[in-house]
């Protein structure tokens, strides 16, 4: 693999799960900071609604505020047609639509079976096709669930059949609780490549439990070449207190950059962004490589 790229979903999917609210000025800033690192794909936001979801309440008020970003894709996350049009009205070119690969998750989190969700995305895929709006798909709990334990191979990937018969131009495959290993994750990924194609395959490996990028580095030598980051490491576990989310991006992009392997990132530039929104928050990056670059600059500043 020579080069990957890095969707990154800092400011939706990180910051959705941060207890503290992060000023709108402050999502336009991370933004385009991580524009200007180099990563040309960016999670935007949510169009779910902000009783659900209060973090994402500002999303259109995002995509209104940020600066011309050539080049870069901006996708949101839709739940439902409501969602869909107002994505559309303010302005969105991309958006993504989440399912899950557990019946449990599905009834916890979006109150509907597995059949009836697929029932919703339906008619919302075909209308932003309509439109020209790409969708990408995400498929959570493939490698466990937080209520059922081990999920069905066989099931995980006959629904990302599903989902992209339905139009999704690419399948992420979450490990959402971040119970996945290197061996498992790889078995899952080649039969997803098999079923699907590499170019269609991103992978959303969560870190709980230390592992993410070890998965990662297996995927790659399947020739997947998307994987899903979130920059500073934001957004924790809500299945495990206290454990780590999703896979910073500063630790992927140096794991990337150590293998020759090509991502347009700014290392510190993308550490840059990820301290600014950090201390928006008022907490420390959770990203290995941005708390090593930390201390680097700060023996610098002492050395001065």
């Amino acid at each position: 693999m020579s080069s990957v790229r890095i969707v990154e979903v800092g400011p939706r999917d990180g910051l959705q799960n941060e207890a503290a609210p992060v000023p709108l000025a402050a999502k336009i800033a991370l933004i385009e900071g991580l524009a200007e690192a180099g990563l040309k794909t960016i999670e935007a936001g949510s169009f779910v609604s902000p009783k659900w979801v209060p973090q994402m309440a500002d999303s259109a008020d995002v995509l209104a505020g940020l600066k011309p970003l050539p080049g870069v894709s901006l996708p949101v996350l839709v739940p439902n047609q409501k969602g869909l049009d107002a994505a559309l009205a303010a302005g969105a070119k991309e958006i993504a639509i989440f399912l899950a690969a557990s019946e449990s998750f599905s009834q916890r989190n979006i109150n509907c079976s597995i059949e009836e969700s697929f029932q919703r995305t339906a008619p919302v895929i075909e209308a932003a096709l309509a439109r020209g709006v790409k969708v990408r798909g995400y498929l959570s709990c493939v490698l466990g669930c937080p209520y059922e334990g081990d999920i069905s191979p066989v099931t995980v990937i006959e629904l990302a059949e599903k989902l992209a018969g339905q139009g999704c131009y690419e399948i992420s495959f979450g490990d959402t609780i971040g119970v996945g290993t290197a061996h498992r994750a790889k078995a899952l990924m080649k039969s997803a490549v098999g079923a699907l194609g590499a170019d269609r395959v991103a992978v959303h490996f969560h870190d709980t439990y230390g592992q993410a990028l070890a998965n990662v580095l297996a995927c790659l030598e399947l020739g997947i070449g998307v994987v899903d980051s979130s920059v500073a490491g934001l957004g924790g576990c809500p299945y495990a207190k206290g454990a780590s989310g999703n896979l910073a991006t500063e630790d992927l992009v140096y794991m990337l950059n150590g293998l020759g392997v090509e991502t347009g990132v700014s290392l510190d530039k993308l550490a840059a962004a990820g301290r600014a929104v950090c201390r928006q928050l008022g907490k420390a990056p959770t990203s290995k490589v941005a708390q090593a670059l930390a201390a680097k600059l700060s023996g610098a500043d002492t050395d001065r």
